[in-house]
């Protein structure tokens, strides 16, 4: 049985992946506000994507600066070893749950997150949280592009010396900034074609890079025998709770965002064990040489050093330090344009398919990481887990709670392809706009991100990602009972 409220919205029966094929041989007339081929369906016949291809697309999106960055900074917070690379694994595995939910739709219908997200909002009131999502991306293409500067310059201080100025770092960053953009140009084969030869390449040079580090260190002893620095379990929880919540948080927007990659899936199976394959071996793995090589820099330095590109600047061995640093590029472009970019630009796209393609979307989307100043956000540990991490995760999971209680709870995987592109149909709502869905997202940000305002329910906030999405999902899903039946 399907369900609608009189004069908002109707769900209708499954139209099979059929609808999709239909759509793009132009036999149903399509909205041009609505659609433009970067945003229709992806036919049967043009899904290449593999088991291999979803495994390696997470090797090369998790083997990243931020990753490590990630590990280090629990380390640098007080856990030691074990602590932080189970805290990572846990935050992998619940992620993985949303990833995969929201991934049946792409696989199913073929079609992008800006459009699979106008079943839930109506199809204009889905630019909200797209552009929310699209924003927070903004910020990552940014973050990843600023280290990728930061290495190049690190570079240059090895092969001219001379010419790595203080202002040399702005030159480079501004290069990286023209490589990222020139790759999106390219198109999405250029990404798929980058993730398959760089994520073996990448675990090869970190591993590289642990074993080296590790000897200079006295091996793997002293640099996992460091104990953690809380005194008791309270204080453990205390800094375990928002740091748990910051590793949701890190994969949050691609939770969103996966059928951007899903709706090129062969099928659901290879989309489904190629990521749970990928996604938490690879952050478990790579984050595991994070912990390890920070611990490493504690016993030659006496300190913690987060920053990989730091850490690599105090070695005077030029032949191992440039190996590092171009993984460190190679690394960063992987995970910039598969993560940071396909979603921004789909969604800038789905503002005004006419007149902003994916390639115009995303030269919007690195326009707006300059604005965002990524040297900031990247401060220290701190504001990077417990402010941008945790901070964000408040606005994409209430997000992700509408998007799953409205396609699994609500309309049991059924989707009518044709309506999502086109004015008047069922997923018009209130001129285009879902109120539902509005008060179920604006509820559960609210809650989420309150505890910043209220010291005493702090809690809120260090779960911003979880209270999110479960006041969202119930109120969408208790708000959208009341709709009467349709044929």
């Amino acid at each position: 049985m399907a369900w609608a409220a009189p004069n908002e919205q109707r769900v209708v029966p499954e139209r099979e992946p059929r609808a999709a094929s239909r759509l793009c041989e132009n036999r149903v007339v399509h909205d041009p506000g609505l659609y433009n081929e970067d945003l229709a369906p992806v036919p049967q016949s043009r899904r290449s994507w593999g088991l291999y291809s979803y495994a390696s697309l997470w090797v090369a999106m998790s083997v990243c600066i931020p990753t490590y960055m990630l590990a280090s900074g629990l380390i640098a917070g007080g856990m030691n070893w074990w602590q932080a690379v189970g805290t990572i694994l846990l935050g992998n595995l619940i992620v993985l749950v949303p990833m995969l939910l929201n991934a049946h739709a792409g696989a199913k219908y073929g079609i992008p997150f800006p459009v699979f997200i106008r079943a839930s909002f109506g199809v204009k009131g889905a630019n909200l949280p797209a552009i929310l999502r699209a924003l927070v991306a903004c910020g990552w293409f940014g973050i990843q592009t600023w280290i990728g500067g930061q290495a190049i310059h690190s570079m240059l201080q090895i092969l001219w010396p001379a010419a790595a100025t203080p202002g040399a770092v702005w030159i480079c960053f501004g290069a990286f900034w023209l490589l990222n953009m020139l790759v999106i140009w390219r198109g999405i084969e250029t990404i798929r074609f980058l993730e398959g030869i760089g994520a073996p390449f990448m675990l090869g040079v970190g591993l590289l890079l642990l074993w080296w580090i590790t000897r200079k260190a006295g091996g793997f002893g002293p640099v996992l025998s460091a104990p953690g620095k809380f005194s008791s379990t309270a204080d453990f929880l205390h800094f375990f709770v928002p740091s748990l919540t910051a590793m949701v948080g890190f994969w949050a927007t691609v939770a969103l965002n996966i059928p951007d990659f899903t709706r090129y899936a062969t099928s659901q199976r290879a989309q489904m064990i190629g990521q749970a394959l990928g996604l938490p071996a690879a952050m478990t793995l790579y984050s595991f040489i994070g912990v390890a090589v920070t611990s490493a820099s504690v016993v030659l330095f006496g300190q913690a050093i987060w920053d990989p590109v730091t850490l690599i600047g105090k070695f005077h061995q030029p032949l191992v330090a440039f190996i590092a640093l171009i993984a460190i590029l190679l690394a960063t472009l992987n995970t910039n344009v598969a993560a940071n970019v396909v979603s921004p630009s789909n969604d800038f796209s789905n503002l005004n398919p006419r007149l902003i393609s994916f390639r115009t979307g995303g030269v919007i989307t690195g326009v707006i990481a300059l604005m965002m100043m990524p040297w900031k956000l990247l401060g220290d540990y701190s504001a990077y887990i417990f402010g941008w991490l945790v901070g964000y995760s408040g606005l994409l999971g209430p997000i992700a709670g509408v998007m799953i209680a409205d396609y699994f709870l609500v309309r049991h995987r059924r989707l009518n392809v044709d309506d999502l592109y086109r004015r008047g149909g069922v997923y018009e709502y209130r001129n285009g706009v879902n109120p539902k869905a509005l008060v179920a997202l604006g509820l559960g940000i609210a809650i989420a991100l309150l505890g910043l305002a209220i010291p005493a329910i702090r809690w809120l906030y260090d779960y911003a990602w979880f209270v999110g999405f479960g006041v969202s999902a119930a109120i969408y899903t208790v708000l959208m009972r009341g709709a009467q039946p349709v044929d």
